[in-house]
């Protein structure tokens, strides 16, 4: 009898949770398929274009000739290749960059002192562009991997540590209030209620360094390197070869969006407790 009345209660809970499931997986596909609509539809209007003789294919190839490209690189092993070595380019820049950006960004948010000492240097060399302190770093380091991971490293540094001294600053002065009615330490007060608070922000910083770390890993490329992504992008630029330069972008592309959509896995995971307008649109 228990047993009967028991499946009654869990049936109705479990069948609820089968809908929000379905529901759920109906958003998701809905979100991808609105996702893929306009790009669908430029590559049909951009094929049809060129097979009608309305591009010149030097300068616009079709994206069947693209593909075709693409097929081949993959095929002979040199667009693995290059591609290995721009991710290990972009990853240990990343790290470098990122990891500096992040402890300093921590540093900086918890000392009023060192933000006065610090902080305004750290703003200056923020708005240098890559394109302008490239040279030196060649003229610095020379044309290997240590310029090209410092680059790469300098773009990666800056919003992983504005997005972290943001979010230390940010941090609700009623977090410090309950600190002191549970009698935290400091250090309780900082890794249970001060960095929780501040996450949102530090995994922002973290998907701007990498989107930035891969555009370093570009300019660090396209000047004086002899493999990577970039250095397949400029040798085709010189032999006008448009597909390959192409086969390049797109590349880049979709490994930014790989590792952009693996740090929104995180953040969704690290921030299951936030409660905010998109989660509420979401559920």
């Amino acid at each position: 009898m228990e047993a009967g009345v028991s499946e009654v209660v869990t049936s109705p809970i479990r069948q609820s949770k089968q809908k929000r499931n379905r529901v759920s997986l109906s958003i998701a596909t809905t979100n991808v398929l609105l996702g893929l609509l306009l790009p669908v539809l430029v590559v049909v209007i951009w094929e049809i274009a060129g097979m009608l003789g309305k591009l010149n294919p030097i300068l616009l190839p079709r994206p069947s000739q693209i593909i075709t490209e693409f097929v081949n690189l993959t095929a002979s092993g040199e667009l693995v290749k290059h591609l290995g070595v721009s991710v290990w380019r972009a990853f240990w820049g990343f790290i470098i960059g990122g990891g500096l950006g992040l402890v300093m960004g921590t540093w900086v948010g918890f000392s009023y002192k060192t933000e006065r000492l610090l902080d305004p240097s750290l703003q200056m060399l923020r708005t240098l562009p890559h394109l302008a302190i490239a040279p030196l770093f060649i003229l610095w380091f020379g044309f290997g991997e240590t310029s090209k991971l410092l680059l790469i490293a300098k773009g990666a540094f800056f919003p992983l540590y504005v997005n972290t001294f943001l979010g230390i600053r940010s941090v609700d002065s009623k977090l410090f209030d309950v600190g002191r009615v549970l009698q935290f330490n400091k250090w309780q007060l900082i890794t249970k209620l001060i960095i929780p608070a501040a996450l949102p922000n530090i995994l922002l910083g973290t998907r701007l360094s990498i989107g930035v770390a891969w555009l370093g890993l570009v300019v660090a490329e396209l000047m004086g390197a002899s493999s990577g992504i970039g250095y397949l992008i400029n040798d085709a630029r010189s032999f006008s070869w448009t597909e390959v330069v192409f086969v390049g972008i797109i590349v880049f592309a979709i490994a930014g969006k790989v590792t952009d959509s693996i740090v929104k896995w995180v953040e969704k995971r690290c921030l299951r407790w936030q409660d905010s307008y998109g989660r509420e649109g979401k559920s």
